[in-house]
């Protein structure tokens, strides 16, 4: 598979690393803007840029022909546009804000535990997050996904805040999401309901970007030959 590399950062390198150990070629990587005709020669591409570039990214991709995989975070108010151009260009396209096959199989668990969880009124919800000082948003994409896969399962819950933000409104309806930055963390999420008499926490942690970068590449080996909006569930469904 040829592949170009869209953003050629730290998890870049890690994709292009393991691409490579795979046997598929990098045919074209960049961290600036995107030279076309070299992109046309892609089998399909990876975004992983910034969120201010992200959706152009995937337009360009979507217009071309290519289809596409992103893991940019922070961009998701425009998501719809993406979705949008995809279907006028009949394109390809899979988004999801983290490609680890552990964290996706993390979100399968929180659904669940989300779902046995909703009516057990006395059980506070919080929630955790912890990354590198250099990752620009907060919470995180997946800290994002994790409560919302929460709301989705618990009618009791309405939404989410940063707790480090004074002027959130916390209710028992708002999931508190704590974030924390911390020198070449990896990523930590960790999901707790606690009671007066005892707490149920679960918990996951990535000990280095290998597991983003493999699940990035088996995102794009899945969606190569497809046509369609994809999402990583799509993807678990030939491994679970």
């Amino acid at each position: 598979m040829k592949i170009a590399i869209l953003g050629y950062g730290q998890m870049g390198k890690a994709i292009e690393k393991i691409a490579l150990q795979e046997g598929h070629q990098i045919i074209y990587k960049t961290s600036d803007s995107i030279d076309i005709s070299a992109l046309k020669k892609a089998d399909v591409a990876i975004e992983f840029t910034i969120a201010e570039a992200a959706l152009e990214n995937i337009k360009i991709c979507l217009e071309e022909n290519i289809p596409v995989v992103s893991g940019t975070t922070g961009w998701l108010k425009d998501f719809s546009k993406a979705e949008e151009v995809c279907r006028k260009y009949n394109g390809t396209f899979l988004y999801s804000s983290n490609f680890s096959i552990g964290v996706n199989l993390f979100f399968e668990l929180n659904r669940k535990l989300a779902d046995l969880m909703k009516n057990q009124t006395a059980y506070k919800l919080q929630m955790e997050e912890i990354h590198h000082t250099k990752k620009r948003d907060a919470p995180s994409g997946t800290a994002i996904s994790l409560a919302e896969d929460i709301i989705a399962k618990n009618p009791h819950k309405t939404g989410w805040n940063l707790s480090e933000d004074a002027s959130s409104p916390f209710t028992d309806q708002i999931i508190p999401i704590s974030a924390k930055r911390y020198k070449d963390v990896k990523g930590t999420h960790i999901i707790e309901y606690i009671s007066d008499i005892d707490s149920i926490e679960i918990k996951h942690t990535a000990f280095s970007r290998e597991g983003f970068a493999k699940g990035a590449l088996l995102a794009a080996e899945y969606i190569s030959d497809k046509k369609g909006i994809f999402t990583m569930q799509e993807v678990l469904q030939n491994l679970i």
